[in-house]
């Protein structure tokens, strides 16, 4: 923890002391627009150099601030004024909410003095806010203020991170008070997930070391909480020696390396190799995955009586979707590391296990071959397997790729290769909401940092959504590559009217094809226009050559409607027993 200073005070506004606080956190870019309320928190943060990011719209604001959170496990910062401020941001809160991703997110509310005397902008806001996030912090009282910041980011970044609301009033922004100067301290544990870790219990680790040492064909199933806990050499370690393959979620690729031998790839409602593998094992471990609709091919994945050791840091989620044998509540990371205490020695199991593993690599090499006609293809519009592939064979090894919701995350999730350990895929699985693209880009690239290269891929309907943040990319430097799938349709919305209707039975599904790339040059941004596949890979190296602004990379992919999501022959989207795929 970081020293208080000697007794002395000092007379400052609430928005001052706020601003004080924040700085003392260490807190990157906060993303927002400014009013009223938290004018003296503005004027504090100018002068006390810290940097506020204007942004367009609210919601970009918050989920600019997810994936800057996503790439550094530090709390992203996002602000809104009172009222349609406040209630813009829901969206991208309940991102972060649903994701497990720490946030700090500050709102102005009335002048208490005149509260509900139909003040302008006022609204209900908290409680429109409470359910989108983890805890609410009003700040009645102005001397509490490091308090309240202090619990804010000790509850955003412990057990499952999520984001906090502090909400506060005009009258408390804008008062003074001689504060102690003893009163401005930060907890420096609590400023970076994974805060405040936990272990499960031991006889439940023994329990779960026993099943483990007995099964012959283990699967690991890791989700996003691998990334929280930054469990990547914990996790690959334990793969290595007891010779145990890793599947992941979406929001879990990269928990091991996609490009490494032991990775059995996605799993849930699309997959390559995966399904079949949890299938046929004899015990799952599931780490830092809640087993939700989308993994588990909405709760039907997974055989009943499968046994299954679920790690997870919070405990009620266990057995929530699916049952367990052994319950183990805790840190990713350090629950690993207790079960290979408890396993000892791998050499035995491991080599018990050889031909299990050797048989991942051929299986994955056959998969290949059979996705080569999207992969390689070069039909015009352009099949986006073979977007994809040309993305894998050039993005460098420390790229981040932020995929958009819809068919962006699909194609993303299942096609996307990381060729490293660690969060370099940003889907927004938490809520899964569409407009994450542009924002998501540049939250990345400045969480980033200039030198690691982000790209972005977006819907033309998302980026429809969020393209007014490209004048907000321009601004502050965040020089990313913008994919778009121009398909002059809302592409997923339209497969599933296709699967479920029929050919030809589509409803407010279509738009208006755009020329992107000559919106991006109108905003003083770089714009390339891209209708054939063999020009994709000098495009792609093109924008992430361009380091001086955004680059919209305009592709114009497949107009079939059968052809639009990445299931080779559309099973995914087949409707059975009632099930209407999400």
């Amino acid at each position: 923890m970081s020293s208080p200073t000697p007794n002395s005070t000092r007379r400052m506004t609430g928005g001052q002391a706020l601003a004080e606080m924040l700085k003392l956190s260490g807190i990157g870019p906060m993303f927002g627009m400014g009013g009223f309320q938290l004018l003296p928190f503005y004027e504090a943060c100018r002068a006390l150099g810290l940097r506020h990011a204007l942004i367009n719209d609210e919601r970009a604001g918050a989920f600019a601030a997810d994936a800057y959170a996503k790439v550094t496990n530090r709390p992203g910062v996002c602000d809104g004024t009172l009222g349609p401020g406040a209630t813009n941001l829901v969206t991208g809160l309940i991102e972060s909410l649903n994701a497990g991703l720490p946030m700090i997110v500050i709102t102005g509310d009335a002048n208490r003095e005149h509260a509900t005397k139909n003040m302008t902008q006022e609204a209900r806001q908290l409680e429109i806010l409470r359910p989108a996030v983890k805890e609410v912090i009003r700040v009645e009282v102005i001397k509490r203020l490091p308090e309240h910041v202090r619990r804010a980011f000790a509850v955003a970044t412990s057990g499952r991170p999520g984001p906090v609301l502090i909400n506060v009033p005009e009258d408390v922004a804008h008062a003074e008070h001689d504060f102690d100067a003893s009163d401005f301290w930060v907890d420096e544990t609590t400023l970076k997930a994974q805060a405040r870790r936990t272990r499960p219990d031991g006889a439940e680790v023994e329990k779960a070391a026993a099943m483990l040492a007995r099964a012959e064909r283990p699967l690991i199933l890791a989700g996003g909480g691998v990334h929280i806990s930054e469990a990547y050499a914990a996790l690959q370690s334990f793969s290595e020696t007891y010779g145990i393959p890793v599947a992941h979620t979406m929001s879990g690729k990269g928990a091991i390396a996609c490009t490494h031998p032991n990775s059995a790839g996605l799993f849930g409602r699309y997959d390559r190799i995966a399904n079949e593998l949890i299938a046929a094992s004899d015990c799952l471990l599931v780490v830092g995955c809640k087993l939700g609709e989308i993994a588990t091919k909405r709760f039907a994945l997974i055989p009943p009586g499968k046994p299954i050791i679920h790690v997870e840091i919070n405990p009620e989620e266990i057995g929530r979707t699916t049952r367990t044998s052994v319950a183990l509540a805790g840190d990713a990371r350090l629950t690993l590391l207790d079960l290979a205490a408890a396993l000892g020695a791998g050499t035995t199991v491991a080599a018990r296990r050889a031909a299990y593993l050797a048989e991942l690599p051929k299986r994955m090499a056959e998969w290949r071959r059979g996705a080569a006609d999207r992969l390689e293809s070069k039909e015009v519009p352009i099949n986006v397997g073979r977007l994809m592939h040309e993305i894998n064979g050039i993005i460098p090894a420390d790229g981040i790729l932020v995929a958009d919701g819809g068919f962006a995350g699909h194609w993303g999730g299942l096609m996307f290769d990381t060729k490293a350990a660690g969060r370099h895929f940003l889907p927004d699985r938490g809520f899964a909401s569409i407009g994450y693209g542009v924002p998501g880009g540049i939250g990345a690239q400045i969480g980033a940092g200039p030198k690691r290269r982000v790209i972005a891929l977006t819907g033309d309907g998302g980026f429809n959504m969020s393209l007014g943040e490209l004048e907000t990319a321009r601004r502050l430097g965040a020089s990313f590559v913008a994919v778009v799938f121009n398909n002059a349709a809302s592409g997923y919305v339209k497969a599933l009217q296709h699967a479920v209707y029929g050919p030809g039975n589509y409803q407010s599904s279509d738009l208006v094809e755009m020329d992107y790339a000559a919106i991006a040059r109108g905003f003083g941004c770089h714009g390339i226009r891209v209708t054939d596949p063999e020009k994709l890979s000098a495009a792609i190296r093109e924008g992430l050559e361009n380091t001086s602004t955004p680059t919209v990379l305009d592709c114009i992919v497949t107009r079939d409607p059968a052809r639009m999501l990445p299931a080779a022959d559309n099973r995914t989207l087949k409707v059975q027993k009632g099930d209407r795929p999400v």
